[in-house]
């Protein structure tokens, strides 16, 4: 199973927000770059960056920092916040990142996650950011009032080459990830999922290894906090 330690970045800084709420963000003092270089010192090998400034204006703000991170370390890197349009998911293949997540711009029209797919196979991850089983879109400060698991349904034959599905409830919370729900959309999904959201502990890791259609697991705020030690995080992963 994969591991994604989180990168989230706002205003060049490493930042981590409670349930999405711009308001409501812990800043840490080291930088997004810094970090990068601890996770790569620990062993990992897979990164989640998500560009939060860019997720509010709908373009590719970070993507200086982001390309530093490629240059530097050899991570296999999946990147969302504010990819609208073609020529952000080409800046991102064109400096290395892995996968490119959709997630507003998909919900809104699925016709762009379609050609998206069909454009740059196996590039695409879906971004599936849920609450109260509805998907929210625009840095997660509108509901879309589209079910997540129909939604789900609707393009679940486009291509998508990974699903990451976030509970937003529990995003940030260290309440643990909302596994019934995910496991919901893993038994639906053609693609593998990450499980996003909540994480609080290795015990949280260790029960996602049992899980069915299940890739991998994001972490985040535990390890900032210091709830999660990187050292023993980095030996649940594959």
């Amino acid at each position: 199973m994969k591991i994604f330690p989180a990168i989230d970045i706002k205003d060049k800084k490493c930042v981590r927000l409670i349930k999405g709420n711009f308001d409501d963000k812990t800043e840490y003092q080291i930088s997004p770059i810094d970090q990068a270089g601890k996770y790569k010192d620990h062993g990992f090998k897979n990164l989640h960056i998500v560009d939060l400034d860019g997720a509010l204006k709908g373009e590719t703000v970070n993507l200086d920092i982001i390309q530093e991170i490629v240059v530097k370390y050899d991570f296999k890197i999946e990147i969302g916040g504010g990819v609208r349009n073609f020529e952000s998911i080409q800046k991102y293949i064109d400096i290395g990142v892995e996968k490119i997540i959709l997630g507003s711009a998909a919900i809104k029209d699925k016709n762009f996650l379609k050609d998206a797919c069909q454009s740059f196979p196996n590039k695409i991850a879906l971004g599936l950011d849920s609450k109260d089983g509805y998907l929210s879109v625009s840095g997660w400060k509108e509901s879309s009032n589209k079910s997540t698991l129909d939604y789900l349904k609707e393009v679940n034959n486009y291509g998508v080459s990974r699903l990451i599905y976030t509970d937003i409830n529990r995003d940030g919370t260290k309440q643990g990830p909302n596994f019934e729900e995910t496991n919901k959309v893993a038994e639906i999904s053609n693609c593998p999922v990450i499980i996003s959201g909540g994480v609080s502990s290795i015990d949280d890791i260790k029960k996602t290894k049992g899980l069915k259609n299940i890739e991998g697991i994001i972490v985040g705020k535990a390890i900032y906090d210091g709830d999660i030690k990187l050292d023993e995080l980095v030996k649940e992963n594959a």
